[in-house]
């Protein structure tokens, strides 16, 4: 089976400036006998020129929806919530496979078109393990911000949120300006935060400490927890007597929360920064609520209402790692590129299979509605994992 064209989209959430292929594995995919259009796009941390001088073929903003059916568009963050169906094969993270809001809505828009969404939050390899993940880069990302934040509490007494951000160029310079905040908020301290890190032991968790130890937190003064600690069920003081908490877990089943308004009330409370790296405000099963509300670049945080004790903010940006875009796209392409190398034989590829198959048992919960009916009288059934 000839190597299939992908059409690479420009993303369209604001502030995000990832991307699922690099100049680097975009050049690999032309080497295996690909076809790669690349829209042009503003926002991308890539120029356009990088990708042309690779050779690939650079294409209208937006153009997406009318290339041939057989191109395969390759994609980052969700699309915005529209109604047309979708007649193509999309590779993306579209968030609607675990009951978000509105996730009848964007998924039935597949079908009733005759196209397949490949969720690469669920590519997985043999052992069961994510084959691409940005979550060093979105944990290294929101401790950034945490202690940024707590050094901007310290000089805003008030409650004045922290303003916005903006994406850095390379990690170098987020940290020097971690450090530069950090010197100024220490300036009110007399000694640095205590940061708990609770799931420190995997790929987000990792990228938390990391960037605390670069930022020059004590050792000492970083609690790296995992599983063996959360064992005994929460909600746990030592999250409430750390400076800063840092969540780097996502869970899919209830469990007893970390953090709970009453333990806020407590009388040893010190936390004034929550990051919670998830982001997922619609997951029931969160250890974490005391907020529903995400946050975003130009508006970083949200107040919780607290009776005593220091003012306490929430981080909760679901695309942390776009603060470092091209560290963060340059290792999850790289991660990816095994894969997107396997869909020109999608048919024998498990990881592919797997996807196709996920994406056919979502579709089978979508409630019944006439209109997709419609579509399927039309002849857009869902396609097949041999499709």
């Amino acid at each position: 089976m000839a190597a299939p064209t992908l059409h690479l989209r420009s993303e369209c959430k604001p502030l995000e400036h990832r991307s699922a292929l690099t100049p680097t594995t975009t050049k690999a995919l032309l080497e295996a006998g690909f076809k790669v259009n690349v829209e042009r796009s503003p926002e991308r941390i890539f120029g356009d020129d990088e990708f042309s001088a690779v050779g690939a073929t650079l294409v209208p903003e937006g153009s997406w929806p009318s290339v041939p059916k057989d191109n395969i568009i390759i994609g980052l963050k969700e699309l915005p919530e529209e109604t047309f169906p979708l007649h193509h094969t999309h590779v993306q993270f579209a968030h609607c496979y675990k009951g978000q809001p509105n996730w009848d809505t964007v998924l039935s828009r597949f079908p009733a078109g005759g196209g397949t969404l490949l969720d690469l939050e669920f590519l997985t390899d043999d052992s069961g393990r994510r084959v691409a993940a940005f979550g060093y880069h979105a944990g290294y990302a929101g401790a950034a911000l945490a202690l940024m934040d707590w050094a901007w509490i310290l000089h805003h007494p008030d409650g004045a949120p922290m303003p916005g951000v903006s994406s850095y160029a390379n990690q170098g310079l987020l940290v020097l300006d971690v450090k530069a905040r950090m010197a100024r908020g220490l300036e009110k301290s007399i000694k640095p935060p205590r940061v708990i890190v609770i799931g420190a032991l995997g790929r987000c968790g990792k990228g938390a400490v990391d960037l605390c130890r670069a930022a020059g937190i004590p050792e000492s003064s970083i609690l790296k927890w995992d599983m063996a600690e959360t064992a005994k069920g929460g909600p746990f003081l030592e999250v409430i007597e750390s400076d800063i908490f840092v969540n780097c877990i996502y869970l899919d089943h209830a469990i007893s929360p970390f953090i709970t308004h009453g333990t806020l009330a407590g009388a040893t409370r010190e936390l004034s920064v929550l990051c919670d790296v998830s982001a997922d405000t619609g997951n029931v099963n969160s250890p974490i609520p005391i907020y529903d509300v995400a946050t975003t670049f130009d508006k970083p945080t949200l107040s919780v209402p607290v009776k005593a004790g220091p003012p306490l903010s929430v981080i909760a940006i679901d695309h942390l790692p776009s603060l470092l875009p091209r560290e963060a796209s340059e290792a999850f392409s790289s991660a990816l590129l095994p894969s997107l190398l396997r869909l020109g034989q999608r048919t024998d590829a498990r990881v592919w299979q797997q996807a196709e198959k996920l994406f056919r048992e979502k579709v089978a919960t979508i409630p019944h509605e006439p209109g997709l009916e419609k579509a399927h009288m039309n002849g857009h059934a869902i396609p097949a994992a041999s499709s």
